[in-house]
């Protein structure tokens, strides 16, 4: 039974199945008791991992033992288990069974299959979703900085974990006004022959066309990385050093623009609440618990620099004990995030050397965890605590079905707070023909329909018809304009969440719009009907990562996106009737300059028709009443101009 392994994969798992039949579905305390009994029978003493199926084989529970027999021995003591342990030895029909070298792979090995099966009797972590990174890329003469989430796979240096995305653009916000990095990609940065935007609002130092050398952009990424790697006094010093000289050689075009950056600076120092100076590389966890529900807060300090906070709610907590719910947690967690140098905690967890001895296996270098006990490191647990007692506080008090379905949407799209601003996108045309784009707006409050906005489609590149273009040219309008008004986005102008009425296609053509735009923090979505088109309840929700997410049907968090969906096609659709009906009742007149709602009536009850005013010569248009002689000129000049 024993195997050699490491992750799925780590792991090369050789596993014994036993099984005992009989029971069926219905539990049986006592058909599972036999079952586990069968499996003792033949259990080694070594370090290993157990799984607990059901009659149709799925998992029930995972876990991990320092010698397996005497582990597993123990649920067949039904007196001495709590009712939740008795009513999964109820529903046990089989065993799998994994042997490891020591109890530190067998900790890892269980994370990795809690984090597959997710079965109902573990602790599960929630929001186990994928944490963004800063990567700032080496495969370019200028390299790139933006956010990164998956596997690295691309050649450069990564930053991070970040909190959330919000933590991430707010990083990157400040990296771009203090060291003027280029956010383009590759194919944009190639096809500039002057300079984007983010270099007129000073967000970009434009090496894509020679505004910057070589030698200069080098240096300003190198600094990136010093402040990066926490070494922000260094840059400051520098940059003070810099503005100094400029100003003592009359530069002072030189000296204004240092200015700003030490600025930026400044604010971001200022700007990070929490003091972790000293700190270094640190991950902090604190847990709450009320009512029955745990949660936990996490800061992620990076350098001595704030990186930001999040709050999980860890599901299937009855019954477990809070050092345990920590310990499952954290090896969870792990399971995507490298771990830093130091995990703080904030009480003594059970067999924490095998916990620290797992954590150094996956990061490749020693991890050590500790509960604080003085100084800097006490301080910031401190805080830990009393924010996962406010966080978890705020979670049993939203009561209201709008929070909760705006949390909802913020778990479903992995966003770092519920939207306080959703934009809703569609097109309406009848084949191509007065075409319109429509935006609506939402936020806690439900509707903003004062901020709703139309966009007649006029560009004359747009193909009559094409979806894909007419929703470029909106957003481009959207955005650009939204750059121009509020490029540091201090109003509440900017999308937490934008919708998209169509699939990947649609979704893919506003990915460029924003792209091209510098813009890299918007969380966009396509909302496409699924495979049985026309049906209420089938959507696909297309993230731009490429994933692709369903909800049940009677899901409210789903009911909620329609209602959402639903009301863009009603404006966009009104749009469209209304520029229609203007169009059907339009009159050649309209395009003649100067000519008002009186004069066209005018001209249209004395000659009948608008081609009647067109084919009339200037004696015929003088004659008649209420047109003097000059509009009469303006009209016949206006139809007979060469």
């Amino acid at each position: 039974m024993q195997g050699s392994y490491g992750p799925p994969d780590r792991f090369n798992e050789d596993k014994a199945t036993f099984a005992v039949r009989g029971g069926g579905d219905t539990p049986d305390i006592e058909a599972g008791v036999a079952a586990i009994r069968n499996v003792v029978q033949t259990l080694p003493t070594r370090p290993g991992v157990y799984r607990m199926q059901d009659a149709r084989g799925d998992v029930l529970y995972v876990g991990k033992a320092r010698a397996l027999k005497s582990r597993v021995s123990n649920y067949t003591q039904i007196k001495n288990l709590t009712k939740r342990l008795q009513r999964m030895v109820s529903q046990t029909r089989s065993m799998t069974i994994v042997t490891t070298n020591n109890e530190a792979e067998a900790l890892l090995l269980e994370a990795q299959l809690i984090k597959r099966y997710r079965p109902p009797y573990n602790v599960l972590l929630r929001d186990d979703k994928s944490f963004p990174f800063i990567l700032l890329r080496a495969d370019h003469e200028f390299p790139r900085i933006q956010k990164h989430r998956g596997a690295r796979r691309s050649k450069g240096d990564y930053y991070g974990p970040f909190a959330s995305a919000g933590s991430v653009n707010n990083t990157l916000n400040a990296l771009q006004k203090l060291f003027l990095l280029r956010s383009c990609t590759d194919g944009f940065f190639k096809t500039r022959d002057r300079p984007c935007l983010l270099y007129q609002i000073k967000r970009c130092s434009a090496p894509c066309v020679g505004r910057i050398d070589k030698a200069g952009y080098d240096e300003l990424t190198s600094d990136a990385k010093k402040f990066l790697a926490g070494k922000a006094t260094d840059v400051q010093a520098k940059l003070g050093t810099q503005m100094q000289a400029a100003a003592e050689a009359m530069d002072f075009e030189t000296a204004a623009v240092v200015r700003d950056r030490l600025r930026a600076l400044t604010f971001i120092q200022g700007s990070q609440f929490i003091n972790a100076e000293g700190v270094g590389d640190a991950d902090i966890f604190a847990l709450a618990c009320l009512e029955g529900v745990i949660g936990i807060q996490a800061f992620f300090i990076r350098g001595g620099q704030n990186w930001g906070h999040r709050s999980f709610f860890p599901t299937h907590t009855a019954e477990v004990a809070e050092a345990e719910v920590l310990t499952q947690f954290l090896m969870q967690f792990y399971e995507e995030v490298p771990p830093a140098r130091a995990v703080l905690v904030d009480r003594v967890l059970p067999d924490v050397e095998v916990l620290a001895e797992a954590l150094t296996t996956l990061a490749g270098r020693k991890v050590a965890i500790e509960v604080p006990q003085r100084g800097t490191r006490k301080r910031l647990m401190e805080q830990a605590c009393r924010n996962a007692t406010e966080a978890l506080e705020r979670r049993l008090a939203e009561s209201t079905t709008q929070a909760k379905l705006n949390r909802e949407v913020a778990d479903l799209f992995e966003l770092a707070e519920p939207p306080q601003r959703i934009e809703v996108y569609d097109n309406s045309h009848i084949q191509g023909t007065n075409a319109v784009g429509a935006m609506v707006v939402a936020g806690p409050e439900g509707f903003r329909k004062g901020q709703y906005r139309k966009f007649n489609i006029r560009n004359k590149d747009t193909v009559p018809g094409d979806d894909f273009g007419m929703m470029r040219e909106v957003l481009t309008r959207r955005f650009s304009r939204a750059i121009e008004e509020d490029p540091d986005r201090d109003g509440d102008t900017w999308p937490d969440l934008v919708l998209l009425d169509g699939g990947r296609g649609q979704l893919n053509a506003a990915k460029a719009v924003l792209e091209d735009l510098g813009i890299e923090d918007v969380c966009m979505v396509g909302v496409a009907k699924g495979p049985h088109h026309g049906r209420e309840g089938r959507e696909v929700f297309h993230l731009l990562d490429g994933r692709e997410l369903t909800l049940p049907v009677n899901s409210p968090v789903l009911f909620y996106l329609q209602r959402l969906r639903d009301e863009v096609h009603r404006f966009a659709i009104g749009a469209h009737r209304e520029k229609r009906a203007k169009a059907i009742g339009a009159s050649p007149l309209d395009e003649v300059p100067g000519i008002g709602p009186a004069r066209k009536k005018a001209l249209l009850m004395h000659f009948g028709t608008g081609k009647a005013v067109r084919n009339a010569s200037l004696a015929d248009l003088q004659k008649a009443p209420g047109v003097s002689a000059g509009v009469a000129q303006q009209v016949y000049d206006f139809y007979h101009a060469k």
